[in-house]
């Protein structure tokens, strides 16, 4: 979890991989209309926002479910967001991907075709509300290369690889 350009798409991934688990990108679950309104520069509100969260909601379920695993990359930027997505499962952890303002706004200027314009940045920052520790946070710092976050997650989740 994080704003966008903290390198969701991009740890989520490579730590899927490591972990030999299933990953999805938390945009696919996006209805077109939220798409649009933020490609044309327009922030979310939570009422464009709910029915996002309660798909992605049902996928983490789905899986659990099945005793599956998957590392899902979603902005969950309020307390609430990360509450919905829970529906009260101890199984499931967030990975708060921690990094500046300055930081994460060069890295979204140079990220080319994402529907995610950087003007968007500062909204994202006002609305983020960093995890507390009663929601026992995974918090890494993004300011490092992929392998050393990734390693960082592994460690603090004490989880181990699943064979594939």
């Amino acid at each position: 979890m994080g704003v966008s350009g903290s390198g969701k798409s991009t740890i989520a991934t490579a730590l899927a991989e490591r972990l030999s688990w299933a990953f999805e990108d938390g945009d696919r679950f996006h209805p077109a209309s939220n798409v649009a309104k933020m490609r044309a520069g327009h922030p979310l509100t939570d009422e464009d926002r709910w029915p996002w969260l309660e798909a992605i909601a049902d996928e983490i379920g789905r899986v659990c479910e099945a005793s599956g695993h998957v590392v899902i990359a979603c902005s969950a930027l309020k307390r609430v967001y990360r509450d919905v997505l829970l529906r009260g499962r101890h199984d499931v952890r967030f990975v708060f991907l921690d990094g500046s303002q300055t930081l994460i706004a060069d890295r979204l200027a140079r990220r080319k075709g994402h529907f995610m314009p950087p003007g968007l940045l500062d909204s994202q920052f006002r609305t983020l509300e960093p995890p507390q520790a009663d929601e026992r946070p995974i918090t890494v710092s993004i300011d490092a290369p992929v392998e050393t976050i990734v390693n960082n997650i592994v460690a603090q989740a004490q989880v181990r690889t699943q064979s594939p």
